[in-house]
């Protein structure tokens, strides 16, 4: 190209950082950074920058904040910032038809998914909960419909059966910068890539994360509740009725031993885990979190339940 490519960056979270270092390190000139308005956070409710937005201010880049892009004033300086590309990573906010036409080369979404399985707001939780042996990352050209758009790149990854909500998401924003940074060197070198249009079938939405989900039920099978663990870990984290008490469970593993006791109830407790009778096996809690501790292993919580009590 004759001058550089001029990319506007639409994110939020920190699942987008990788893809905006591989945006300023591409070759392409990044001339504004779009993340959402500040929000409340902490114990104090004060109001604190998006991950994106303090990385960008970090290197320089202008940074906006409009509320909603549907407002006039907001396209007017989009327009202004004239971009051949923009590229969006879990922005959170949607793009109106005229935005998407906006730019010469159209919209880049990085998403978290292989399309169409897994459209929506979290599909790296939903891959775990359904228990998808793999998942992966797609580039798709942005259009009108929620994640219908056709794929320019993909990578793949299996899900691996210690793979946590967290883990898979560090993994997946990685190899998104990955597939970003192959797709802009392409298209800096004169490229035109090929769209793969999504198959009609296999379609399905990862529906946004309710922390509702998070509770547990004990008339489930162990293997069920084994995944939802590690689909909510870090957030919003699952809890159980444990001996009477709300816990937070942060690590448990389904076994093959038939339940016998009515789901809910321990049947074994030793430094190993503490099982519990489920709708469909045993499920081995490792390490867990009663109300207003720190997060403790079984072995802890076995030993506090032994300790006498103080004088």
């Amino acid at each position: 190209m004759s001058s550089p490519l001029r990319l506007v960056f639409a994110g939020t979270p920190e699942f987008a950082l990788p893809s905006l270092q591989a945006c300023l390190a591409s070759g392409a000139q990044v001339v504004a950074v779009y993340t959402q308005p500040d929000r409340p956070a902490g114990r104090g409710r004060q109001l604190a920058a998006s991950p994106v937005k303090q990385a960008a201010l970090a290197v320089g880049v202008v940074v906006e904040q409009p509320q909603p892009l549907r407002d006039a004033e907001a396209r007017a300086r989009l327009a202004a910032h004239a971009p051949d590309l923009m590229v969006v990573v879990a922005y959170g906010l949607i793009l109106p038809r005229v935005v998407l036409a906006l730019p010469r080369l159209g919209c880049w979404n990085v998403h978290a998914s292989l399309l169409p399985r897994w459209r929506g707001a979290a599909p790296i939780q939903r891959a775990i909960l359904a228990g998808d042996a793999q998942t992966g990352v797609d580039l798709m050209q942005m259009e009108a419909g929620l994640d219908t758009g056709p794929v320019l790149l993909e990578a793949r990854t299996p899900i691996d059966a210690g793979d946590t909500g967290g883990s898979l998401h560090d993994r997946l924003a990685t190899l998104g910068a990955q597939v970003l940074d192959e797709a802009l060197t392409r298209v800096l070198r004169g490229e035109t890539l090929p769209a793969r249009p999504q198959a009609e079938g296999g379609v399905t939405y990862a529906h946004k994360l309710d922390k509702a989900e998070a509770r547990l039920d004990w008339q489930a099978p162990a293997a069920a509740l084994a995944r939802a663990v590690r689909a909510f870990d870090p957030w919003p984290v699952a809890e159980a009725q444990l001996d009477g008490e709300r816990v937070r469970i942060w690590q448990a593993q389904a076994l093959p031993t038939p339940a016998t006791a009515p789901p809910g109830s321990i049947v074994a407790a030793s430094a190993e885990g503490i099982d519990v009778a489920t709708g469909e096996g045993i499920l081995r809690i490792g390490a867990l979190q009663r109300e207003g501790g720190r997060r403790i292993s079984a072995r802890d919580w076995l030993n506090a339940r032994r300790a006498p009590p103080a004088p």
